[in-house]
């Protein structure tokens, strides 16, 4: 009989194959941009519809989400950035940052983090309160992965081609 399914394994690996994954479909688009003669910077500010985020916000926000909801489940800050990437090199340094942070989790620091107390604080809904279970597989990973699908419908709405498995990754 194998152990339960842990909080760390149920985060820390789940958000670094998304955000690994999110960096491939990003190549694959720069790619596609660069081979077209098509503006990378505009590509970035692209969007399915005017009142949705950019490309790059996208991005942001799901290495946001990452970092943020590691942090949060351990207890611990996290570190901030600026939000100010304007190319596809500044965005694959921000993946890498986000992807060597969530790396100094293990199992250890989320011990305990399903009932943790997790408040976020929101502009729109003010504060939110949840255990950090209910944080982990009603917040955080449906949020990653909502901006990971955005990012990826953008650069297939703009004739990007990529497929499922580009999204999915390889096997784990």
């Amino acid at each position: 009989m194998s152990a339960p399914l842990s909080m760390y394994q149920a985060s820390v690996p789940v958000f670094l194959r998304a955000l690994r994954n999110l960096r491939h479909i990003l190549e694959k688009g720069e790619a596609h941009a660069r081979e077209h003669g098509e503006d990378t910077g505009a590509l970035l500010q692209a969007r399915l519809y005017e009142d949705m985020f950019p490309l790059v916000r996208q991005v942001q926000l799901a290495t946001d989400t990452a970092k943020f909801g590691a942090a949060r489940l351990a207890g611990v800050e996290s570190p901030r950035f600026e939000d100010v990437e304007t190319t596809f090199e500044e965005l694959y340094a921000r993946l890498d940052a986000v992807a060597d942070y969530l790396r100094t989790f293990d199992e250890a620091a989320l011990q305990g983090s399903e009932t943790r107390a997790v408040t976020l604080s929101t502009r729109t809904r003010g504060d939110l309160h949840f255990d950090g279970r209910g944080y982990l597989l009603g917040f955080a990973l449906p949020n990653l992965f909502f901006h990971v699908t955005t990012a990826y419908a953008i650069l297939r709405h703009r004739g990007v081609p990529l497929g499922k498995l580009d999204y999915l990754g390889p096997a784990a």
